[in-house]
């Protein structure tokens, strides 16, 4: 279950720079770090980010949105990642994946309107003698399908 610590505030996010801006290649773990304290990194980070490191917000904005694991919102209480590297593909994950997201009305990275789950795409989560694989929370579930994730995402709560 994903639970966000503390309400995005700057003084804590400052706490978290000062443990991390003289490290060498300070960024990703900073980033990491935010996330891990307030389940998301919000846009309002990036220009407190660039002025600690001496970058611009381009820059910060660059490294956050080219990662999928750092989030701009807070994640539902559960996370389901879907795999869509090529063994998952070619077992049918794409159409599963397609059928729960059409059913729950959402895209890829979004979260059901009562924030009880988001679904997140994975590029490969090295499971491969059992595709089609997904974590749900971080534990690993292999040969889904559309029935499988339907009962997940229902059981999800």
């Amino acid at each position: 279950m994903v639970t966000t610590n503390l309400a995005w505030n700057v003084e804590a996010a400052h706490a978290i720079i000062d443990r991390y801006r003289d490290q060498e290649g300070p960024m990703l773990p900073l980033l990491h770090a935010l996330q891990h304290e307030f389940g998301y990194v919000p846009r309002e980070a990036e220009p407190v980010i660039a002025a600690a490191l001496n970058l611009t917000r381009a820059e910060v904005h660059g490294v956050i949105s080219f990662y999928h694991d750092f989030r701009r919102e807070p994640a539902g209480r559960h996370i389901l990642k879907l795999c869509r590297a090529e063994a998952c593909q070619s077992m049918g994950s794409e159409a599963n994946a397609r059928h729960l997201l059409d059913m729950l009305g959402l895209d890829w990275g979004e979260t059901t309107r009562d924030g009880r789950l988001t679904v997140e795409p994975v590029f490969c989560l090295g499971l491969c003698a059992t595709a089609p694989s997904a974590l749900l929370d971080g534990e690993p579930i292999g040969r889904t399908d559309a029935a499988i994730l339907e009962t997940l995402a229902r059981e999800a709560a």
